[in-house]
């Protein structure tokens, strides 16, 4: 008999029992001959006791030690996968000796610690700044940069450094307000255009600055180039010097050429001007740096990616579907707006997602009841993602939370 003291609990095993499987660590044990080969298969030997001693955890051998006895390997929900795993590598024994559904339950338990841990790493990425202090050490200017760096991108590192994350806050929704009233009509005359234009120029200095002092401050030119939210912060200033550009080639062309094709590019600079100013709108988007919320959100789309585009494909099919279904039973009732598939798609799509305007509306029975399966089929698709979307949403927020 094989006397094995595993944690200090002591166990005997057959010697043809445990030869029974030879490539195990104690079917090794009960194999060699070798006293040399022996003691490099346990941890210490008691001569006295004739005791192999292994410093492992004894209640996982306990599965272990049911093993040999059954040839069945025996798992339980209670156990850490990490830790079994690593148990039953150190003693030789392989998982196809557990029984199926055993087997599959662990390795869904595994592939959800490890998407678990996968997951927390990203949202401690999330929120770990691009360069770390120690970075400047030994560099150019690192004090003055280290000192620049604090005050932009770590808000809790001084009362000036929360000030500029408050400012930068204000300039973005201020930008967003002063865009807004440029449609107005009333501001579109000299005073109120001018007004517009001022504040326009003052958040572009603001955040060509804090821009400035990004880069000076970065440990690394091309980190900060591949950061999404310094790409974000570039496209908030580009438009005011991209209109500025083109508002003097608009001029130039106005003063000098009064030439037919000279006009019309005038006329297809305005358009891309238009577009350019529109361009501000993303400016909202540097909001996300200093909320935790729209950080959430966006790490919730960025990992339930797989679910929206299954969305996204149900609603093509079912757009389609019906939109072909209407179509058929409908494009023969006079006057009916259903002329064409791609003009019933439109239909399709306000009623899957349930807005339902009412400006096309289907006149036979045949057509109500296509529409009322399209209307039950847009619930049920409706209602699909929402509660894995939300509770994920409010698991990522509460970690991003705790972990800031």
């Amino acid at each position: 008999v094989l006397n094995i003291n595993v944690g200090g609990k002591l166990f005997h095993i057959a010697y043809k029992v445990a030869a029974r499987y030879p490539i195990t660590r104690l079917g090794k044990l009960a194999l060699y001959t070798d006293p040399v080969k022996k003691l490099q298969l346990c941890d210490d030997y008691s001569v006295q006791r004739n005791e192999y001693f292994f410093d492992r955890d004894p209640s996982i051998f306990h599965y272990i030690f049911h093993f040999y006895r059954s040839g069945v390997l025996w798992i339980m929900d209670e156990m850490c996968p990490s830790n079994f795993v690593e148990e039953i590598e150190y003693w030789g024994i392989h998982l196809k000796y557990s029984q199926r559904c055993c087997r599959i339950l662990f390795e869904e338990k595994q592939d959800e610690l490890s998407e678990y841990l996968k997951i927390q790493k990203e949202l401690e990425a999330e929120l770990e700044p691009l360069d770390a202090v120690e970075q400047f050490e030994g560099k150019f200017l690192g004090r003055f940069r280290k000192m620049i760096w604090n005050l932009i991108e770590n808000p809790y590192s001084s009362v000036p450094a929360k000030i500029i994350a408050v400012m930068s806050s204000f300039f973005v929704l201020i930008s967003i307000v002063g865009m807004t009233l440029s449609t107005v009509e009333e501001m579109k005359h000299k005073t109120g255009k001018i007004w517009v234009e001022q504040l326009e120029m003052i958040c572009a200095i603001f955040f060509t600055s804090e821009y400035l002092m990004r880069l000076i401050s970065s440990s690394s030119f091309e980190n900060f180039l591949r950061a999404a939210f310094n790409a974000v912060d570039l496209v908030a200033i580009l438009p005011f010097y991209i209109q500025i550009l083109f508002e003097n080639l608009d001029e130039g062309d106005m003063l000098y050429h009064e030439e037919l094709h000279k006009v019309e590019n005038v006329s297809k600079l305005g358009k891309v001007l238009k577009l350019i100013k529109l361009m501000r709108i993303f400016r909202i988007l540097k909001l996300a740096r200093h909320s935790t919320g729209l950080r959430a959100f966006g790490f919730t789309v960025r990992q339930c990616y797989q679910q929206v585009c299954c969305l996204l494909l149900f609603i093509a099919m079912g757009v389609f579907t019906f939109s072909a279904l209407m179509h058929s039973v409908e494009h023969d009732v006079p006057g009916t707006n259903f002329t064409s598939i791609p003009y019933t798609w439109w239909w399709a799509a306000v009623s899957l997602s349930t807005v339902g305007y009412g400006d096309t509306v289907p006149d036979t029975v045949l057509g109500r009841m296509v529409a009322f399966g399209c209307i039950s089929f847009g619930i049920i698709l409706n209602g699909m993602p929402i509660s894995i979307l939300y509770n994920k949403f409010s698991d990522y927020y509460a970690k991003l939370k705790a972990h800031e």
